[in-house]
């Protein structure tokens, strides 16, 4: 009887395509909602030198179950590492033997972005041209390629805290960097978030009336991109609602602050997508997504990459 199929960085890249992803996350979603899924709180051991070590459980009901090993080393990225590696382990839902372990630093950062199209498809305006990018580390990029699966992006803007990092993202997109975040932001149909700031850098002064926004750079408490007048402004949902109840660094800042309570979380993206809850219900409001992150986007895709791979 063979062992655990192992699955590479290299074959991830391969297989997992956006094309294929953003509709499984979407179902992933949805999957959570509908209570299909079974997941707990990651559980986030701090380390030293500002890195940390999380782990995620959670099953798809009535198929694989298994869980996510991660380690977060920002300082990688200077490196030109991935600052989040690891391993998905992945256990057949029929006999509870390991089926694979599929290498996590590649498929979280395809299934993280896959996501926020997904969402942004849900929740942006279907004429959104001009996307803002805040931050350039290894989920600017990526969320480049994936929104413009989903809307017609004809205009990138980039800042980061080192410009020679936006310049470069920039030639590479054929973007534009911007010199403050207010530049970059300026009349953008679509914001993504995507930086290791540990206190707001995106203000409610800096998103125009109909934009979207997708807050992804914090995936824990305690660092927040999102300032508070934002999230009180926004009609915001959540990834996985008690996730981000416990977990949501900007909600949890605002309500913390008095100014909203736990029903301003309107619900999950996957509600949205069934039509369950309303999302965008007029095109001059702001809507914003949450997304810490959920284990059951993990399993669905590292479940697509290992069936690809047996495929040959």
């Amino acid at each position: 009887m063979s062992g655990p199929r192992v699955i590479s960085a290299q074959e991830v890249e391969r297989l997992l395509t956006y094309e294929a992803c953003i509709p499984l996350m979407r179902d992933a979603m949805i999957a959570l909602s509908r209570g299909r899924t079974r997941q707990l709180l990651r559980g986030i051991l701090d380390i030293d030198g500002g890195n940390a070590f999380g782990v995620m459980p959670g099953a798809m009901l009535g198929g694989s179950f298994g869980a996510k090993l991660i380690s977060i080393f920002p300082g990688n990225l200077a490196r030109g590492g991935l600052s989040h590696q690891g391993v998905v382990a992945l256990f057949d839902g029929e006999t509870g033997a390991p089926r694979a372990f599929v290498d996590a630093g590649v498929l979280t950062a395809i299934r993280t972005a896959a996501a926020s199209a997904a969402a942004t498809d849900a929740l942006a305006r279907p004429d959104s041209r001009h996307l803002a990018i805040i931050g350039t580390g290894e989920q600017a990029l990526r969320h480049i390629e994936a929104i413009r699966h989903v809307r017609p992006i004809d205009r990138v803007t980039i800042w980061g805290r080192d410009p020679a990092k936006a310049e470069a993202l920039a030639a590479r997109t054929g973007g534009t960097a911007a010199a403050s975040v207010a530049e970059a932001t300026t009349g953008a149909d679509i914001i993504c978030t995507v930086s290791g700031a540990a206190d707001p850098i995106l203000f409610s002064r800096d998103v125009a009336d109909g934009a979207h926004v997708n807050a992804v750079g914090s995936s824990r408490a305690g660092p927040a991109e999102i300032a508070s007048d934002l999230v009180v402004r926004a009609r915001f949902f959540a990834d996985h609602r008690e996730g981000v109840l416990a977990q949501g660094a900007e909600f949890m800042r605002a309500r913390e602050a008095g100014l909203v309570g736990d029903d301003h979380v309107l619900g999950e993206i996957g509600e949205v997508m069934t039509g369950s809850i309303p999302g965008r219900t007029g095109p001059d409001e702001v809507t914003l997504y949450k997304s810490l992150g959920s284990i059951v986007q993990d399993l669905a895709a590292a479940d697509y990459v290992v069936g690809q791979a047996a495929q040959g």
